[in-house]
């Protein structure tokens, strides 16, 4: 009822321009309103949810557009701490093991959100406080829009299941869904409104705006041999390093590093799966090149695992560096979803990388990544997630799929159109065995594009293919821009709305790091080799 009071005084309300008097302040009032209003659209519980901002916002001073985000975020990020409790008293439950295991997913996944969503308040208190450098934009918008996603892969583990407990998660995951597309869509509401931080300029690569994980002496790690730089751990499998498995070097590492720790691993095939912990920033691991220092495993969604942790590796800790590793997971076609790496680790960096797959082999899961001279294999879906990367001078390899089934490279899944994720395959070599598809659909906003990247003959001539029917056909953004090679002609591809065949270099140059990832204020300090804009 109090709701209703509230809306129903709020429509009684002249707009602006019926007031051409209204003074600034009053119509920044009238602004404030509707943003607490937005914040609540579509939560059940909208009286409490009013209530609560209102709460924070008495905390916070006067009312601004700034301060009701603030508001909103404190209140999503307190939301999202009860979803894990709530979640947490499933873990009693007699299921089965792979409901077992979408449990703890869940329970990860949402501490993801927890601590994107922390990281989100402290940057607004940054804005708040007056400090509006370029950076703040591309994190919340990074670090938002994986706060949104994770819910969706919580879901997602209780595919194969008989989806009773899946719909009490659903339940119980409704809310702070909601809330955080609230805030995401606030945020990039307010970009219009005087709250907007200037923009510096980013016409060159410095390093004054490094984050805060990353050290200025980084530049020279890639580049080094690994026998000649300063090594802080060592993985041999003949006993002549610190340890015996790259697992026991990472858990020994120190948790939330403000320095880069350099785990060296020797040439040799480590079957092991790893799954290093947001706690472990600032990791690099070294290794002796692709095809000499191997990480393999082979789990597999038929063994009853989530996709999620079929991951030969996994790094969610920020700022993660890899550089000569080769990545695998050989389960075959047969066993369906198989991750050689999945990543969800903000602003990390793979240089002279293999991953090597069939189904789903880079699972490019959420927050900014690049990957330089890399190679990919796989058959169906083989680069996928919800993060933002570029891939750069990759070299994108297809396998044998199953019969009937049909090799795509991509399947990006952004969901809502306010999050800043995709895919850009720059300078690349799509170097197709079978018949092949840039991509498909994930989700409803599916987000990619191949630039000035060669096409081998068996690409197909339409270019891309349908998830199911007409899903997505009109809101997915699919472009390719310049590409060459005897698969990249045009004249038969999708006549899909959301599909683009991109004309101009300013529209293409979104894509690039410089704008894409932000690259230019973080790269840098990695080492790694990077072009920050167009090649041509």
């Amino acid at each position: 009822m109090a709701f209703a009071k509230f809306l129903f005084i709020l429509l009684l309300l002249p707009s602006f321009e019926a007031l051409p008097d209204v003074t600034p302040l009053r119509k920044q009032n009238l602004t404030t309103q509707s943003l607490i209003i937005q914040a609540c659209t579509g939560i059940d519980s909208q009286d409490l949810c009013l209530s609560n901002i209102q709460a924070e916002l008495q905390n916070l001073g006067p009312q601004t557009p700034s301060s009701v985000l603030h508001a909103a975020l404190r209140a999503t990020l307190n939301e999202a701490r009860q979803a894990i409790e709530t979640i947490t008293k499933f873990t009693a439950l007699s299921v089965s093991y792979r409901e077992q295991i979408a449990i703890e997913d869940c329970k990860e996944l949402l501490d993801f959100s927890v601590s994107e969503l922390a990281w989100s308040l402290t940057e607004m208190k940054k804005i708040r406080g007056g400090d509006r450098s370029a950076e703040h934009e591309g994190n919340l918008k990074a670090w938002l829009s994986a706060a949104l996603s994770n819910p969706d892969t919580c879901l997602e583990g209780f595919e194969g299941t008989d989806h009773h407990l899946e719909s009490f998660i659903r339940g119980s995951l409704k809310q702070v869904t909601q809330l955080i597309g609230n805030v995401l869509a606030m945020y990039t509401q307010l970009h219009s409104l005087p709250f907007r931080p200037p923009r510096k300029s980013t016409s060159t690569n410095t390093s004054s705006e490094f984050p805060e994980w990353i050290t200025d002496g980084d530049q020279e790690l890639v580049q080094t041999n690994p026998r000649v730089m300063h090594i802080d751990a060592v993985v041999s499998l003949d006993g002549s390093g610190h340890y015996w498995t790259i697992t026991d070097a990472i858990n020994e590492a120190p948790s939330y590093s403000n320095r880069r720790y350099i785990i060296y691993v020797k040439k040799g095939v480590y079957k092991e799966n790893i799954d290093m912990k947001k706690k472990k920033t600032n990791i690099m691991v070294v290794g002796d090149g692709i095809g000499q220092t191997i990480v393999t495993g082979n789990r597999n969604f038929l063994q009853g695992w989530t996709t999620f942790r079929t991951a030969t590796v996994a790094v969610s800790g920020k700022g993660f560096i890899a550089r000569d590793i080769t990545f695998r997971n050989t389960a075959e076609p047969q066993n369906h979803q198989a991750v050689a790496l999945r990543v969800d680790s903000d602003q990390s960096a793979f240089y002279r990388c293999s991953m090597e797959g069939y189904q789903d082999t880079l699972y490019i899961h959420s927050l900014r990544q690049f990957y330089r001279e890399c190679n990919i294999y796989g058959t169906i879906d083989f680069i996928f997630g919800n993060g933002a990367a570029v891939l750069q001078n990759c070299k994108i390899f297809t396998r044998v799929p199953l019969p009937l089934q049909k090799v795509t490279i991509t399947a990006q899944g952004r969901k809502n159109p306010n999050q800043s994720t995709g895919f850009s395959i720059q300078n690349s070599y799509v170097l197709a065995t079978q018949p092949t598809y840039l991509g498909r659909p994930w989700k409803r906003y599916s987000r990619t594009v191949f630039m000035n990247t060669y096409m081998g003959g068996l690409v197909q001539p339409r270019g891309w293919l349908e998830w199911y029917g007409d899903f997505a056909l009109s809101t997915l953004w699919y472009g390719e821009y310049r590409n060459y090679g005897p698969g990249a002609s045009l004249s038969g591809r999708v006549k899909w709305p959301g599909y683009h065949i991109i004309q101009d270099a300013a529209t293409a140059s979104f894509f690039t790091v410089g704008r894409f990832i932000d690259g230019r204020s973080w790269l840098p300090a990695t080492g790694v080799k990077f072009t920050a804009g167009l090649s041509n």
